[in-house]
């Protein structure tokens, strides 16, 4: 296996970092630009017509290549958000543009009705590099949760004999926006003024046992309820909040004594996000079912759902997707998979968020007032704020230095770059970091 391929533009030092975030990419704009430009683009026009969904921050990003992306002034910013850990090999990685250009060339969209070759060969690799047997493929992570959701209600309902299944969650949870994965997210700010909400779920606080195992005495109590358990390994949205390994491996001793689906929310940390491929392999368990999305496609819209053979319980009818698993998204979500392992992108994962971790250790130390802690595995990581500092404070200020990074809850500022990543550019990280923490200390 080869090392990850980096281009004479990611090869700076931190004593190369300019002064100025303007200064950061004088040279690098000379590159190519889009027809897109300044005088083109106008916020107040795409605000007349796109929904205000999102609470946009004042640039528009037009280009990227690897961890860096330029906006419609042609400033540069080090990119660590990389789609809110998506683009898995950074942008405009050849092995993609490879595959998009091959695979629309072919074939880009048939009926689920027939065979999809494409969709197979993934399968397949996923299988291979997984405890699953089987997969579905869909759209998004919130889709494939909400079809995580229907697969355990009815194995409740035909296996286990249950009535009226319940799924239990996690509180400061994230699973999605439709409605079911929205009642199942266990943070009530994303439910209010949403319901009536979907029945069936149940929260207890992350990482307690003891409130589990009350959780399913109570619920089963008169009659049998408690269908499965959802959780994260690591909550994302949450905080960036790990998943101890000695709960997770008393959850599954509890599902394997009652019979209960243990599924495993990956969206947001497979496909090499921990620094192993699946984030069940670092808190040590093997789920029945498990979902991923985000890193598998590389910023292609994918989603799927992985399930051992004894929970396979979808029939021909009862599940599907118009656009899930069509031969483009599969061909260049393969080609992710494959560049993730000839490039040997999981020991780069290892070495780069030990690295950025122990940066941010000593940002900790300089700046005591600003912040407290970092928690974190692999290349998804948090720093976490003290008292009265916000961190969409800190994300306004990274940006106007060059650096992109969002929060992951009010107080944890979330770092989730490309698994491509140099140690050039953590350095660099961290020192606009540091810049942005001096100017608000």
């Amino acid at each position: 296996m080869s090392s990850p391929t980096l281009t004479s533009e990611t090869q700076l030092t931190p004593d190369s970092l300019p002064q100025a975030s303007s200064d950061l990419v004088a040279n690098a704009t000379s590159a190519d630009a889009s027809s897109t430009n300044q005088a083109d683009f106008q916020p107040d026009v795409f605000d007349q017509h796109v929904m205000s969904t999102y609470g946009r921050f004042p640039i528009a990003l037009e280009r990227g290549e690897g961890c860096r992306v330029w906006d419609s002034n042609g400033k540069a910013y080090l990119d660590f958000v990389a789609g809110i850990a998506t683009c898995t090999l950074g942008h405009a990685h050849p092995a993609m543009v490879e595959a998009v250009t091959t695979q629309i060339k072919k074939l880009h969209h048939v009926s689920n009705l027939y065979y999809i070759p494409e969709q197979g060969a993934l399968a397949e690799w996923l299988t291979a590099n997984s405890c699953a047997d089987r997969v579905f493929f869909c759209n998004s992570g919130a889709e494939a949760n909400e079809g995580a959701i229907k697969l355990a209600r009815k194995y409740g309902h035909t296996e286990l004999g249950i009535d009226a299944p319940v799924i239990i969650t996690a509180q400061a949870s994230f699973h999605g926006r439709t409605l079911a994965t929205v009642t199942a997210t266990g943070q009530p700010k994303y439910q209010k003024n949403f319901n009536p909400l979907v029945p069936g779920f149940y929260y207890v606080p992350y990482n307690d046992i003891e409130a589990l195992r009350t959780a399913i005495r109570e619920l089963d109590a008169e009659q049998r309820q408690v269908a499965a358990i959802l959780l994260e390994p690591m909550q994302g949205e949450g905080g960036v909040c790990p998943g101890n390994p000695v709960y997770f491996k008393q959850v599954r001793q509890l599902c394997d004594e009652t019979g209960i689906l243990l599924m495993l929310d990956e969206v947001q940390v497979g496909m090499g996000r921990t620094g192993n491929l699946w984030g069940y392999q670092t808190v040590g368990v093997e789920p029945d079912v498990f979902t991923s999305a985000k890193g598998l496609g590389g910023g292609v819209p994918i989603g799927a759902i992985l399930t051992k053979r004894h929970c396979d319980v979808f029939k021909p009818g009862e599940h599907g997707s118009t656009f899930g698993g069509n031969p483009f998204v599969c061909g260049v979500a393969l080609k992710v998979c494959e560049t993730l392992a000839s490039e040997n992108l999981l020991a780069n994962v290892r070495s780069r968020g030990k690295q950025l971790r122990a940066g941010l250790q000593k940002i900790v130390q300089k700046y005591p007032s600003l912040c407290t802690g970092v928690r974190g595995w692999g290349l998804i990581n948090g720093l976490v704020l003290a008292e009265g500092i916000a961190a969409l404070d800190i994300v306004k200020v990274a940006l106007e230095e060059g650096l992109l990074v969002i929060p992951a809850s009010a107080k944890v500022v979330r770092m989730v770059p490309p698994l491509i990543v140099s140690e050039a550019e953590v350095d660099q990280a961290l020192a606009l970091l540091d810049r942005t923490l001096s100017k608000l200390a």
